[in-house]
């Protein structure tokens, strides 16, 4: 069972995540983009940490619809359209929910996933945050179906969704801004599955471990 003070927990830290991973982020997105992913993520989920220190709510649901509104609100470029979606989603999913089970989580995942693949019109393989998101989901719900607890379906998800943000190296970008460099696309780790990645690994540890101090072990570069 995950509570909603461990939600409000993961999502304030985010914000750490984000900040240690800018300069990062924006560097993988100078290859093959506007060099401002970093940038963008570390500004939206500063403003989502303010909006939530002002929200009073036992609903995880409000919760994630708060954060949809600010990135959509706050973050530049396709990541806040994208991103935003993403939470809008999850936050249809988890109306009116207090606490969640590991089906809840997984369950608001996929809608998360499924409305950016709509959004973005975006598919596996096409070089974009899909490719981190989807191999993580479809990890979590292979390890629901089979009975894993909810620390196993959360880390293995985190290191599908991490395999997927590597396996983008390789690929030429069809979607966003990186489509137009062609083959020139080629060779460089995709942003957003990277940012894609680091929020799944957040989750496994807030949730994962939810009687530990987290901020500090999971906001960490990624190699």
């Amino acid at each position: 069972m995950v509570r909603y003070q461990d939600v409000l927990a993961w999502i304030k830290g985010l914000q750490a995540v984000f900040t240690e991973n800018r300069q990062y982020l924006t560097e993988l997105d100078a290859a093959i983009g506007d060099a401002d992913h970093g940038i963008n993520m570390d500004r939206g989920f500063s403003r989502v940490a303010q909006a939530l220190e002002e929200t009073v709510s036992g609903d995880v649901g409000m919760i994630l619809k708060t954060v949809a509104t600010v990135l959509i609100r706050t973050v530049g470029g396709a990541a806040g359209p994208l991103y935003g979606t993403f939470f809008l989603r999850a936050a249809d999913a988890c109306a009116g929910k207090k606490a969640l089970e590991a089906a809840d989580i997984v369950g608001m995942m996929q809608a998360g996933l499924d409305g950016v693949m709509q959004r973005g019109k975006a598919a596996p393989n096409d070089k974009t945050m899909v490719d981190a998101l989807s191999p993580g989901v479809q990890r979590m719900k292979q390890l629901l179906a089979e009975g894993a607890g909810l620390q196993e379906m959360l880390e293995q998800g985190a290191a599908a969704a991490q395999q997927g943000m590597k396996d983008t190296i390789p690929l030429q970008a069809r979607k966003g801004r990186a489509s137009y460099l062609g083959e020139r696309s080629i060779g460089h780790q995709d942003p957003g599955a990277t940012s894609s990645y680091l929020l799944l690994e957040a989750m496994a540890g807030f949730f994962g471990n939810t009687c530990q101090e987290r901020i500090g072990t999971n906001s960490k570069h990624v190699p």
